[in-house]
């Protein structure tokens, strides 16, 4: 397929594409680049190998792999043309990446609590990765809702449609992205080290 080929918003399109895509590559790779540090400083003897995740961490794990469900239905509900249904499922992966934000919040309040802090002389270099990972992570999440409410303004303007919904897509596939994100950060910083 010739990338040169097509209406100026086909090409608009394709642009819009590529730019998420490297976007989302781009993000790959500092999240490697962060748990190879982690990895590499796992060897280090100050490294404290029991250390109980938060369990605000999985409950915010559920919490957002159902907001993906819901980005779902709300792409399956513009297929159909079902404004008002788009709308809702909309506003309810709001919600639910909101609730995930202060889920993880309240996971940082739980690992204070036990006695575990970014910086300061209780502090300790896995800890400090797992905040690293976990804030960074967050940030993301809010770049995401805000995407969403760029979407979800769209949607209220009636600016998509069952022939017409790329935005909503895009914004869906970032989302999805930020999902098995967090799902792999979890899952590495409960198994490894």
């Amino acid at each position: 397929m010739d990338l040169t080929q097509g209406t100026l918003k086909e090409k608009n399109d394709r642009a819009k594409k590529m730019m998420l895509w490297f976007g989302i590559v781009s993000l790959v790779m500092g999240f490697a680049g962060w748990t190879s540090a982690y990895i590499v400083s796992s060897s280090r003897e100050d490294w404290i190998s029991e250390l109980q995740l938060p369990t605000s961490f999985f409950v915010s794990t559920a919490v957002i792999i159902i907001s993906s469900f819901t980005y779902i239905l709300a792409k399956k509900s513009i297929r159909q043309d079902k404004g008002k249904m788009t709308t809702n499922w909309l506003l309810v992966t709001l919600g639910l990446g909101v609730a995930f934000i202060l889920l993880q919040f309240n996971g940082f309040s739980q690992m204070v609590a036990q006695g575990y802090y970014f910086t300061g002389p209780t502090s300790n270099i896995k800890l400090s990765y797992v905040f690293l990972i976990a804030m960074v992570h967050i940030v993301h999440v809010v770049a995401g809702i805000i995407s969403l409410l760029v979407v979800l303004y769209n949607q209220l303007k009636s600016k998509y449609s069952s022939k017409e919904y790329l935005g909503l897509s895009l914004g869906a596939t970032f989302w999805h992205f930020l999902d098995l994100l967090w799902i792999y950060l979890l899952g590495f910083m409960y198994f490894v080290g």
